[in-house]
C-alpha cells in the first residue's frame, strides 16, 4: 500500500523545471526578485500540486510570518475607510494576509501598539494618518518603528513625509490649489474654507494649498472665513452655521474633506433660503459620496494605487535612504458647484 503524502516545496521546483530556492521566493515574497515567468511556473505547480506555504516553518526560518499588520489610531471613519479598504484589497490581490491592529486615538498609543505588534512577527507593518505639528509622542512612535525594522521586519508609512521611512504620500497641497482654481474658474469669489485642526498637517498642507489658489486669483481670505476646529461631519455642520448666521457674503465653502463637506451641506439645506445659493466643496472623493445629493465637487485620491504603492515599497528591499512616493488627485466636479456664469442670479449668505 503507498502511503500518501503532502506536496512538498522540491515537488513544486521540479514541476516548474526551477531550483527549490527560486520556488521559495517565488512562494514567499523576499527583497530578492523572480523573474515573471519562473513565478507564474512556480504557481502553476503549486495549485496543480495543491502545495501550500508552510507558515510555521517560515516562521521559524525567518523569524516572521508573511503577510502585513495595518495600524490604526481609532476606529476608521470615513477618511480612513477608503485606505483601508486599499490596503486589504491590494493585499489579498498579492496573496499576503493582513491583520488590523487598531490603537487609541493619539501618537503615543500608535507607538504602544506598534511594540504589540513585534509579537506578531509580521513581514511588513504599516501605519497609515494624519500627523500633528509638534506632537512630542512622535519620537516615541519612529523609536517603535525603528525597533521593529531593528528585528528584520519592513515599515511603510501612508502619511505626510517627514518620517525616516518609506512614505506613501498624497498631494495635498496640489490638490487643493488644483481645486481652488478650478472653483474660481467657475466663477465663485467669496469663500470660505473649514480647515480642521489647526495643528493638523494634512488640514494645514490643504487649507494653505487652498489658499495659494485663490490668491493666485487675487482672492485673500481673512481670518474669519478660515475656520478651524475638529475634523468631523459635526464639527463642520456646527461652523457652516456659524458662517450663515454671521450674514457674511459667501457663495462658496471649501471643506478640508468630504465627511465635513457634507456636514455644510446638511446645514446649508436645514438653513433653508439663508443656506441657497452656496456651493460646497470637499477632498478625498470617499465612496459614500455615490448616495450624496447634489454630488459633491471634491478632489480625487486613487486610494488602490496609494495601497498598491505602499506595498510595493513593502516589498522591495529597505533602501539606505527611506523613498517619498507621492500620490497626486484630481479635481472632479459635481452639482455641488454650479458653473456660476451659467446662471443668471445666484444668491448666498450676503453682508
Amino acid at each position: 500500500m503507498t502511503e500518501h503524502r503532502s506536496p512538498r516545496l522540491v515537488d513544486v521546483a521540479r514541476r516548474a523545471g526551477v531550483s527549490t530556492a527560486t520556488a521559495s521566493r517565488a512562494l514567499n515574497p523576499t527583497t530578492r526578485g523572480v523573474r515573471d515567468a519562473n513565478r507564474v511556473r512556480v504557481l502553476a505547480a503549486a495549485e496543480e500540486l495543491g502545495y501550500t506555504t508552510n507558515l510555521a516553518a517560515q516562521t521559524v526560518a525567518r523569524g516572521r510570518t508573511r503577510g502585513i499588520t495595518l495600524l490604526l489610531k481609532a476606529m476608521p471613519d470615513d477618511y480612513a475607510n477608503p485606505m483601508v479598504a486599499g490596503v486589504v484589497n491590494e493585499a489579498h490581490r498579492e496573496g499576503l494576509p493582513i491583520s488590523l491592529v487598531v490603537a487609541g486615538s493619539s501618537t503615543t498609543d500608535l507607538a504602544r501598539a506598534v511594540d504589540t505588534a513585534r509579537g506578531q512577527r509580521s513581514q511588513i507593518v504599516m501605519t497609515m494618518g494624519g500627523r500633528f505639528v509638534d506632537d512630542r509622542s512622535t519620537p516615541a512612535l519612529v523609536t517603535a518603528l525603528r525597533r521593529y525594522e531593528a528585528d528584520g521586519g519592513r515599515v511603510v508609512l501612508i502619511t505626510q513625509p517627514g518620517l525616516p521611512f518609506d512614505t506613501v504620500a498624497y498631494a495635498n497641497r496640489e490638490g487643493a490649489r488644483e481645486l481652488a482654481r478650478e472653483l474660481v474658474a467657475r466663477g465663485y469669489e467669496h469663500f470660505a474654507v473649514l480647515a480642521g485642526y489647526a495643528n493638523g498637517l494634512t488640514q494645514r498642507d490643504r487649507t494653505e494649498g487652498f489658499l495659494e489658489g485663490l490668491a493666485e486669483a487675487g482672492i485673500e481670505l481673512s481670518a474669519d472665513r478660515v475656520v478651524t476646529g475638529e475634523f468631523s461631519r459635526d464639527a463642520a455642520y456646527a461652523a457652516a452655521g456659524d458662517l450663515v448666521r454671521r450674514g457674511i457674503r459667501l457663495d462658496a465653502i471649501f471643506a478640508v474633506n468630504d465627511a465635513m463637506a457634507l456636514g455644510a451641506l446638511s446645514l446649508l439645506r436645514d438653513a433653508g433660503p439663508r443656506g441657497q445659493g452656496v456651493a460646497v466643496a470637499g477632498f478625498d472623493d470617499i465612496k459614500a459620496l455615490r448616495d450624496v445629493t447634489p454630488g459633491l465637487t471634491t478632489v480625487h485620491l486613487p486610494w488602490d494605487d496609494v495601497a498598491a504603492e505602499a506595498i510595493r515599497l513593502a516589498l522591495t528591499e529597505r533602501p539606505v535612504e527611506p523613498r517619498v512616493s507621492v500620490v497626486h488627485g484630481h479635481v472632479v466636479v459635481r452639482e455641488s458647484t454650479p458653473d456660476r456664469r451659467m446662471l443668471p442670479m445666484v444668491g448666498g449668505a450676503s453682508d
